[in-house]
Order: structure tokens, then C-alpha cells, then sequence
């Protein structure tokens, strides 16, 4: 299995800048926790604490859930991106990088020839 990564894959669609845009995304977030602006919802997520953000993924969690079993792909989608922001907001009120999870999922992965 080639595990290399070229820029774009034109047979999938997938590009490596699709997934640092997660990478990108934590760097807007943690900006945000860091100068908390006014009327941005990140600020409140940060403001009302860990267990309002852990709560919030929980609530996004079931929301993809139910979107998996009883809904449309792109609900699906939209639902998960969800769950993925508030994952990556509650990541960041602990202290915890996306890259971190990145490396914790590759060293657990076992290639089988």
C-alpha cells in the first residue's frame, strides 16, 4: 500500500490541502481563544468552559448519528463537520493539537501485506 501523499489524487478528489485546512482551522480557533472577539461563537464556546464545549460535542455526536442512519449523505456531511469543529474547539480548550490525534491514529496503524 502506497502510504505517500501527492498534492491532489484526481481519481477521489482528495487533496492534502483539505486536510490541513483542519491544521488551518485550529490556528483560526486558537486565535480566537486568544484575543476572544466579541460576538464570535467560538468566544462563547471558550467563555462557558469545558464541559459546555464536551456537551456541545456529545450533542453534535448524536446529531451525526442519527444523520448516518436515517439521513442524506450531505446531512451526513454536515453534521459531521459539525462534530469536527466542536471536537477541534474541546481539543483546544485542553491543549491538544489535531496533529496530535493524527500521530496517535498512525501509530496505531498496522499495515497487513
Amino acid at each position: 500500500m502506497d502510504t505517500s501523499f501527492s498534492t491532489s489524487d484526481n481519481a477521489t478528489g482528495k487533496t492534502v490541502e483539505d486536510i490541513l485546512f483542519l491544521s488551518y482551522l485550529q490556528d483560526f480557533i486558537e486565535k480566537r481563544k486568544a484575543e476572544m472577539p466579541e460576538g464570535s461563537y467560538t468566544t462563547r464556546l471558550f467563555q462557558e468552559g469545558v464541559n459546555k464545549i464536551a456537551q456541545k460535542v456529545g450533542e453534535e455526536a448524536v446529531e451525526t448519528i442519527i444523520e448516518a442512519v436515517n439521513g442524506t449523505k450531505e446531512q451526513f456531511i454536515y453534521e459531521s463537520a459539525d462534530l469536527l469543529y466542536h471536537l477541534i474547539v474541546l481539543l483546544t480548550q485542553k491543549g491538544i493539537r489535531i496533529e496530535d490525534l493524527a500521530r496517535e491514529l498512525k501509530g496505531r496503524h498496522k499495515e497487513t501485506k
